[in-house]
């Protein structure tokens, strides 16, 4: 009853002063829609990153160049690697391996020319990573013996040349000034998260290599994809390609000139990058509920000052210590979670609005807020109100009725 009684005095007091109880919450209001917005963008994005890595493949293992730090001048991987890992003898767990060259070009149609990705692949690409086409045909065996002008388009690329990604089987562009014939369009996997699927193009392996990335040696390979028979089987898989490559590097123990990655390894690193940014951002956010937590202990004890005769009446009618402690804090609870309440209401709003802004991007960001978000900025904002009404407060119930009565 007498929380009740509390509370209706504190709304009471708080609608005496419109203006001034509103410009107070403003900086609640801020700063809870501040951290709201920015954890639920952050934790969208972390979702964004890691569902496209997902959409790799759960049984992929990417082996690259480089290692430990104590090699110096590590070996290039190369086409024999690939075929040592593909041989079903030495590693039971690979169901298929795919070399792959990558470099940046600019490739151009007409007028029309932009900066894209320039994968050179073999056939073995296709159901390594899955890649399925709109329109067209995929790279074949007999492209990597004539090496072959051929490119497969990206769908970003199809339309910032064609302005459409459809019927362009047939058509001839330019890579590095060289006329190539387009053999297909990819499908569009999307613009975001782990790269963009959707801007690059592929040429035949053979190509890549003898015209347009040109390397130290004839058989070296930027990149190996590994395709495991399945994701129970990725551990083991990659114990044999370890092995494998250790034999034919002939490198010391513990001193591998090649990385081995898998899908996991990309989403602990995304988490980890996503996460820490989410809780910095969040900080910095936070940092403005203690401002508007300032401005609640300012405007409280300017009321502490303006009723005083109030509370030395109060007093003197037999109100105790404790009543006048639970006013006033019931008082500055109010603004701040009135101002948490909002808060969430405008974060919610402005993670909408980055929503927008991201799909008109091409780089969809799903802002997610969770009920753990929403609880623990209204307790933290109303927590804040506490915290800087007790001094206030503690003012106001430590004031003699003598005193505050004889104040003018």
């Amino acid at each position: 009853m007498i929380i009740l009684q509390s509370i209706i005095e504190a709304l009471e007091s708080l609608s005496s002063n419109k203006m001034r109880s509103g410009l107070t919450i403003i900086g609640i209001v801020i700063g809870v829609a501040a951290v709201i917005s920015i954890v639920s963008i952050g934790r969208g994005a972390e979702n964004t990153i890691t569902g496209s890595i997902q959409g790799i493949g759960t049984n992929l293992l990417f082996v690259m160049r480089g290692g430990s730090e104590e090699v110096r001048n590590p070996q290039p991987l190369t086409l024999g690697d690939a075929s040592a890992i593909a041989d079903a003898f030495q590693a039971p767990s690979v169901e298929g391996v795919a070399p792959m060259l990558s470099g940046d070009v600019v490739i151009s149609f007409g007028g029309e020319s932009t900066h894209t990705t320039l994968e050179g692949v073999t056939p073995n690409y296709s159901q390594v990573r899955n890649v399925k086409l709109s329109e067209g045909d995929f790279i074949q065996e007999e492209h990597i013996l004539g090496r072959a002008s051929v490119v497969l388009l990206g769908t970003d690329v199809a339309d910032r040349l064609f302005g459409r990604t459809e019927g362009l089987t047939g058509e001839t562009v330019r890579i590095e000034g060289q006329p190539f014939r387009v053999l297909g369009v990819l499908e569009s996997k999307g613009g975001s998260g782990f790269g963009n699927q959707d801007n690059r193009v592929l040429v035949p392996f053979s190509t890549a290599q003898t015209r347009l990335l040109r390397r130290n040696s004839r058989d070296q390979v930027d990149l190996l994809v590994v395709q495991a028979l399945n994701a129970d089987s990725v551990t083991q898989a990659s114990d044999e390609i370890a092995q494998i490559l250790r034999a034919r590097h002939r490198t010391k123990i513990g001193a591998d000139d090649f990385t081995i990655l898998t899908q996991q390894d990309f989403l602990d690193t995304a988490r980890t990058i996503t996460g820490v940014l989410t809780i910095f951002l969040g900080g910095i956010a936070a940092i403005s509920l203690l401002v508007g937590g300032i401005g609640i202990m300012n405007i409280m004890l300017v009321s502490v000052t303006e009723r005083t005769r109030e509370i030395g009446l109060r007093k003197a009618l037999g109100a105790r210590r404790v009543d006048i402690l639970v006013q006033f804090l019931t008082e500055s609870s109010l603004l701040s979670m009135f101002g948490g309440l909002i808060g969430i209401g405008l974060g919610a709003l402005i993670a909408q609005i980055v929503q927008k802004i991201s799909e008109s991007q091409n780089a969809a960001i799903n802002p997610s807020i969770g009920l753990d978000t929403v609880l623990l900025a209204t307790l933290f904002s109303t927590a804040v109100g506490l915290f800087f009404g007790l001094y206030p407060a503690n003012r106001a119930a430590s004031l003699e009725p003598v005193e505050a009565l004889r104040y003018e």
